[in-house]
């Protein structure tokens, strides 16, 4: 008596293994594109939009840099700012270091800055 349970016992666990991929495929598929439209897709986006702000920075713009100094765009050669931050004094930053570009007083708000307790 104890065979035949051991026989029916063996035969469902090998058919549970057997389908076990089979099953678990349209999960990954799944995972995959909730980590694609949730994390990939929105940072290429915001990637690029850093991109286009950086290449479209030019003389007399005024920016904040990543360290939160504020001035403005007196040279630009290569990946090297040049910064006047105050009177007769001007830094050089990398070009990567600019955070933010200020228009007319107004801070630049990226469309991500904002993912945390802001009320707009």
């Amino acid at each position: 008596m104890n065979e035949v349970f051991a026989q029916s016992a063996q035969g469902a666990g090998s058919a549970a293994a057997g389908g076990g991929f089979g099953s678990l495929l349209p999960v990954i598929i799944i995972w995959g594109a909730i980590l694609y439209f949730f994390f990939i897709r929105p940072q290429k986006k915001k990637d690029k939009e850093r991109k286009n702000l950086l290449d479209n920075l030019k003389k007399k713009d005024e920016i904040i840099t990543v360290g939160g100094i504020m001035g403005k765009v007196e040279g630009i050669i290569d990946d090297v700012v040049s910064v006047k931050i105050a009177d007769n004094t001007v830094i050089k930053v990398q070009r990567s270091a600019i955070s933010r570009i200020v228009i007319d007083g107004k801070v630049q708000e990226d469309s991500n800055s904002c993912a945390l307790g802001c009320s707009k």
